[in-house]
C-alpha cells in the first residue's frame, strides 16, 4: 500500500504520507518503504498503552503524532457520571473503558488527575491538553460545543506559557 501511496506522492498527487491505528510493526515497515509524515492514533491521560511501543517507534523514525480522543472519549471532561448519561445507541457504551466493572479503577485516574487540574487552577480538559503539547504531540479533541472548543484549545496553550 505504501508503495502505491509513494507513486501518487511522486506524481505530485499527495504530499506526505501518514498512517492511522497502526502498530509499532507496520509503522516500521511502511517507514522503510517510504518516510511516513505522522500517525494518528487514541491516545490520552486515560489510554496510555500506546507510550510501550508505538510512542518510542515514532520519536526514533521522526514520525509526527496526531493523539485523536485526547479527552478519554469525554471521560475526562465529565467523569464517571458520564456512563449514566450514555444513551442505548452510544458506541461508548460497548468499550471496555465505560464498562461498569472497570468504573472504579477509572474513577481512581479521573480523581488524581482532577486534583493535578484542581492545584493548576485549571480544568481537567485543560491540563490533559496541555499535557499533550509538551509531548509534542498534536491533540484533536472534539466537543459537542463550539464555544468550549475555543476556549479549551486556547486555555491549554496558556498553561504552558
Amino acid at each position: 500500500m505504501v508503495g502505491q501511496l509513494k507513486k501518487l506522492e511522486e506524481e505530485g498527487k499527495i504530499k506526505y504520507i501518514s498512517l492511522s491505528e497502526a502498530c509499532a510493526a507496520t509503522i516500521r515497515r511502511a517507514h522503510a518503504a517510504h518516510p511516513i509524515t505522522a500517525i494518528q492514533i487514541e491516545w490520552s491521560l486515560c489510554l496510555r498503552d500506546v507510550e510501550e511501543d508505538i510512542i518510542p517507534t515514532c520519536r526514533q523514525l521522526g514520525i509526527g503524532i496526531v493523539a485523536y480522543s485526547p479527552l478519554g472519549r469525554g471521560f475526562l471532561s465529565s467523569g464517571p457520571k458520564i456512563v449514566n448519561g450514555l444513551s442505548k445507541e452510544d458506541y461508548r457504551k460497548h468499550l471496555p473503558w465505560f464498562q461498569l466493572e472497570n468504573l472504579e479503577h477509572n474513577k481512581t485516574i479521573f480523581e488524581g488527575v482532577s486534583e493535578i487540574a484542581a492545584r493548576k487552577g485549571c480544568t481537567l480538559s485543560q491540563l490533559a491538553l496541555a499535557w499533550f503539547i509538551t509531548k509534542e504531540t498534536v491533540p484533536v479533541p472534539s466537543p459537542v460545543l463550539p464555544k468550549w472548543r475555543i476556549s479549551t484549545r486556547i486555555s491549554g496553550h496558556y498553561l504552558l506559557i
